[in-house]
């Protein structure tokens, strides 16, 4: 069984009503800091001389006459400071993971406090599975109470949990592992949950998956789960599972396999969307599947050149063995659309030149829905977890034209190729009402306020913030 620490993120906040000994937090912008009535004299003039001027990100600790903290003074700059994007509330993750161990209170009137509590917690989160490192467990807590509390811990969870799963090494995070997670939210949440492993794949008819994950002697699988009341919105989530991808025969340098273990952070960002859905009682027909497997080179390993069946029957030839993300995701997509659900959203880390065009921060989606297209962006962005549309653009289909088969998984050019495999999966969807895919990095480079280096979900809260509003409307 995986270890996560997913189920902890609670322990950043302090429940209930407040107590005289929280910590007040004050945030001061760069037009307020020297006008703050909420500091005695004493306090303003040790403000001063530490030159606080409410420039973004820089906290002072404001002392009483025991030595103790009395406050804490957080500069918001100009309010709009909020990395990647979004409010200055969001550099409230820099507190979580940096003041000193107490109970804190926010003391300020907020435009989003509720994005405030949350990067606190994201701010807070620290993966420490392998370290032996002795802690007293103190740590800093923010109080928290209200109605949105739950859903708060609840994104909070979820976000932690889509980091461990991207942050634990493959040794650890194999296509069982995967399914260990699964279950333990399915059981968590009442969720009806099966699961398709090794030579039966191609009994039930996932040759593509099989191939992908024939060379590995950790069995490849497509793991499948519902949940919600039958006749609600049906909405699918499709995350990539390559739980390490040497890029098979067609194999990877050394240098480009070293992040590889966050070849599944496309599975890792679809569980986090799953807890926040499920755990936030969103009203729909969940349904969640995971193509996982190990793209190993062995004997047994498919081949450049080899022509592969799939589930839709259509036949793939093989330009490149180290684009089989697509692969298994095209037999989970035909899957998924039989179903003809309203949306399907399919999450991967898919092309590097996602990551070319637009960076680490900023993931490229693509969508047949051009309302969705055009509120999402905004709607991401406001809650700092920022996206980019990018077009299916039809003209480049015919590149996946094969002399031999119906359709070949890359196209040999270095133009576009975000683009065209965008374009190769939704040649496994035609049923569905929306299709959107999100080619995502699911790696923070460095440290930031929002959280530490290391594995992220990006698009998940992105996605959930959508999904509220749509589904409750």
């Amino acid at each position: 069984m995986v270890e996560t620490t997913a189920w902890s993120a609670a322990e950043t906040f302090a429940l209930g009503a407040p107590e005289a000994a929280d910590i007040p937090i004050h945030f001061l912008g760069s037009e307020s800091a020297g006008k703050n009535d909420a500091f005695d004299a004493a306090q303003q003039a040790w403000l001063s001389a530490q030159g606080f001027s409410g420039a973004a990100k820089r906290s002072v600790l404001i002392p009483n006459s025991e030595g103790k903290i009395a406050a804490v003074a957080f500069g918001t700059g100009n309010g709009r400071q909020g990395e990647p994007s979004g409010p200055s509330e969001l550099l409230t993750g820099l507190l979580g993971a940096g003041l000193p161990a107490a109970t804190y209170r926010i003391a300020s009137e907020l435009a989003a406090p509720d994005l405030a509590s949350l990067a606190w917690a994201l701010g807070g989160y620290s993966f420490s599975r392998y370290r032996h490192k002795e802690s007293n467990g103190a740590r800093a807590k923010l109080r928290l109470a209200g109605a949105d509390a739950d859903r708060i811990i609840n994104t909070a969870e979820a976000i932690w949990l889509g980091r461990d799963l991207i942050n634990t090494p493959a040794s650890d995070m194999a296509p069982a592992d995967l399914e260990d997670i699964a279950r333990v939210l399915a059981d968590r949440h009442g969720a009806d949950i099966s699961v398709i492993v090794g030579d039966d794949l191609l009994v039930k008819n996932f040759p593509l998956i099989h191939a992908v994950g024939r060379a590995s002697p950790r069995l490849p699988r497509l793991i499948d789960m519902s949940w919600g009341p039958i006749g609600a919105p049906k909405i699918t989530l499709v995350g990539k599972g390559i739980s390490f991808d040497t890029g098979g025969l067609d194999i990877k340098p050394a240098s480009a396999m070293l992040l590889m273990k966050k070849d599944m952070g496309g599975a890792a960002t679809a569980l986090a969307l799953a807890h926040m859905i499920m755990g936030q009682q969103l009203n729909c027909r969940l349904r969640v599947l995971i193509p996982t497997a190990e793209n190993s080179v062995g004997g047994d390993a498919f081949r450049p050149g080899d022509v592969l069946a799939s589930r839709l029957g259509l036949s793939v030839e093989i330009g490149n063995t180290d684009a089989e993300g697509r692969l298994v995701l095209a037999d989970a997509l035909a899957l998924a659309d039989a179903d003809a659900p309203d949306s399907i959203f399919v999450f991967a880390t898919l092309t590097g030149a996602a990551r070319t065009a637009l960076g680490p921060d900023l993931p490229a989606f693509f969508t047949d829905d051009e309302d969705f297209a055009r509120s999402l962006p905004p709607l991401a962005a406001s809650i700092g977890d920022p996206l980019w549309h990018l077009p299916l653009w039809e003209g480049y289909r015919r590149n996946l034209d094969s002399d031999i088969a119906d359709i070949n998984n890359v196209w040999e050019s270095p133009f576009a190729g975000a683009i065209t495999a965008a374009l190769f999966l939704k040649r496994f969807v035609s049923k569905a009402r929306r299709f959107a895919h999100f080619d995502l990095y699911g790696w923070r480079p460095a440290a930031r306020p929002l959280g530490p280096k290391g594995g992220e979900p990006q698009t998940a809260r992105a996605v959930m913030e959508h999904l509220k509003r749509e589904l409750t409307s």
